[in-house]
């Protein structure tokens, strides 16, 4: 069974940085992808940021530039990198593991077809 499990979440001030991480426990990579996502309270969850298997990167347009996504296959461990943090980056963040590739964009996919983590908490203010 399939456990991502976050950390790195935290509180700081616009400009600041942090770094997430999630180990995806029992997840074996083969031709899939892994993906940040986040919900902010009272809002739809979105898709931040995917990666593939060949390390093909995909960003939402609000964070390019700012976030950078990258893994370690070998240790199953996929990061978020955040630089210039904004308020309105403040919400839940969320790792999600596919066994198959999915589009950043495609969401509700994600949702009912990938694993995922119990988030860690980002809060950035301003």
């Amino acid at each position: 069974q399939v456990q991502p499990v976050e950390s790195g979440g935290g509180s700081v001030q616009a400009g600041g940085s942090l770094r997430l991480s999630c180990v995806a426990k029992g997840y074996f990579y083969n031709g899939a992808c892994m993906g940040w996502f986040r919900q902010a309270h009272g809002k739809e969850r979105e898709g931040v940021a995917a990666i593939d298997r060949d390390g093909e990167a995909d960003y939402i347009g609000s964070v390019k530039g700012r976030f950078t996504i990258s893994q370690d296959n070998t240790k199953n461990i996929l990061y978020l990198q955040m630089n210039n943090l904004k308020p309105e980056d403040s919400a839940m963040y969320l790792c999600a593991a596919s066994t198959r590739p999915l589009d950043l964009a495609s969401t509700l996919i994600w949702v009912r077809r990938a694993f995922w983590g119990p988030g860690t908490q980002v809060q950035v203010d301003g």
